[in-house]
């Protein structure tokens, strides 16, 4: 039911959409139809074949949100070829996005059991450094970062990927080593530091995260990674001065690069001074060269409460920013306040629901994996919400589900299939661990309305003298 629901919004936004830019109907609204049907129904009969006993809200929340990301690429894909003439991008999303489907269905079937993961703790550690380094090795850079490996008319952006394996990594060593990190080590200065054997993957993959902001100039995969690192040591450990130390490696990385790498000065003149932009060249701060922020502040102050209607704004003003980086100001201009908050509602019930897996996993390694697939999810939605509104500088990520980008559909795809299984085996085992007191409670009561004692039940012996 909560799907047959997402469904309908989906398709009934793709009709609006189209009706109040052209004041047509889509080229082809049958076939949207029937392409996103045919999706939700795969995916769920996937699900109730393989993690039948998965969380029931984590897929059509998934769902909702990427369906209505199809809708908004549409929507601007329409105003993009009136204003600039550009080509469409609607249909290459819909395409990763059955794509992403079918490999998390794929994951479903093949991954039963996702402690297997925890068997291939350094290969993970491995993979992830290498698609971390990856895109510095790749000449060139978009848009002032690197962040794309490029092979042949192909192109893909690992730092989606090694963010689950990072999570995955850490997961594994943590549940190894988490006594150690708790309890032992050296003092200094009040601090009970780890050893070296100890500490030092972990150390491997922060200070690749620097180099990253570093050498690739990627502020949203750093701070990602950043964030993840401090947060899953605290849950493993429950010591706040891991916390400490990771805030202060962040904010001293960041001010370093920051003071010396051009293009992210740049994003912090437009984070401080966003509408310097319309003043003559001469009288910018240094680095300041995109209006993208400004037209993003314009976009939210114009929608108002409940905004202009969907399809009746003007988003394709930002530029080809719109479809990925800045989409969300296509809600908060057409949709309104309330449209944002229903999507960042959807974001926290998501996360909120992988919470709930790790709270109720009895596995060790299977609760810091939910916990840090949650985490990952939360903290990209965090960093870029907070770029696009103005609480934070801008760093250039994607928003999961939402946004155009194929890596991306397939990375947060893959979350949600790692979300589902860990959800299915967790409450597959809570339901075959209450069935035991399920059975003595029959028994008593069998037992009493019998007159015979808890066990005779099914044994059919009552107490002697009783009916």
């Amino acid at each position: 039911m909560l799907l047959a629901l997402g469904l309908s919004i989906v398709v009934f936004g793709h009709l609006v959409a189209s009706l109040a830019i052209t004041g047509e109907l889509p080229a082809n609204p049958t076939g949207f139809a029937l392409s996103q049907l045919c999706l939700v129904t795969t995916a769920h009969l996937a699900v109730r074949r393989f993690t039948p006993h998965a969380d029931p809200l984590i897929l059509p929340v998934a769902y909702l949100l990427t369906g209505l990301g199809l809708v908004l690429i549409q929507r601007l894909d329409l105003s993009y070829a009136e204003r600039f003439g550009s080509a469409p991008a609607g249909g290459g999303q819909l395409v990763w996005t059955v794509l992403a489907v079918a490999v998390a269905i794929l994951v479903l079937w093949t991954l039963r059991d996702y402690r297997q993961l925890q068997r291939y703790l350094y290969v993970t550690m491995a993979a992830s450094l290498a698609l971390l380094m990856a895109p510095a090795f790749f000449p060139g850079d978009t848009y002032g970062a690197k962040r794309w490996v490029y092979l042949g008319p192909l192109s893909f952006q690992p730092g989606e990927f090694a963010k689950l394996s990072i999570v995955a990594f850490f997961a594994g060593f943590l549940v190894l080593h988490r006594d150690a990190l708790s309890c032992t080590g050296r003092k200094w200065l009040g601090m009970t530091l780890p050893y070296g054997r100890q500490i030092g993957p972990i150390a491997a993959v922060w200070l690749t995260s620097l180099l990253v902001l570093v050498f690739e100039r990627d502020l949203g995969t750093s701070l990602l990674f950043f964030g993840l690192f401090v947060a899953m040591l605290y849950i493993a450990t429950e010591r706040t001065n891991w916390v400490a130390c990771g805030i202060a490696m962040t904010v001293v990385g960041a001010v370093a690069v920051g003071a010396t790498e051009p293009h992210v000065r740049g994003r912090i003149a437009a984070w401080l001074h966003p509408f310097d932009i319309y003043l003559p060249p001469d009288q910018r701060p240094a680095g300041l060269v995109s209006d993208q922020a400004a037209e993003a502040l314009f976009g939210f102050g114009s929608g108002g409460l409940t905004g202009t209607g969907l399809g009746q704004g003007h988003p394709e003003l930002i530029g080809f920013a719109g479809r990925s980086d800045f989409i969300l100001t296509t809600v908060g201009e057409e949709l309104g306040l309330a449209g944002v908050m229903a999507v960042l509602l959807l974001y926290t019930l998501l996360v909120t629901r992988g919470f709930r897996t790790a709270l109720t996993c009895g596995n060790p390694f299977g609760k810091l994996l939910a916990a840090g697939l949650s985490l990952v999810l939360g903290f990209q939605v965090f960093i870029i919400v907070a770029g696009v509104t103005g609480l934070m500088p801008f760093t250039g990520k994607a928003l999961p589900f939402l946004a155009q980008g194929g890596s991306s559909m397939v990375a947060n795809w893959l979350l949600i299939a790692l979300l589902l299984t860990i959800s299915h085996q967790t409450r597959r085992d809570l339901c075959r661990a209450r069935q035991p007191d399920r059975d003595t409670q029959h028994d008593a009561t069998m037992a009493i309305h019998t007159g015979g004692t808890p066990g005779s039940a099914r044994t059919g012996r009552g107490t002697p003298g009783h009916g």
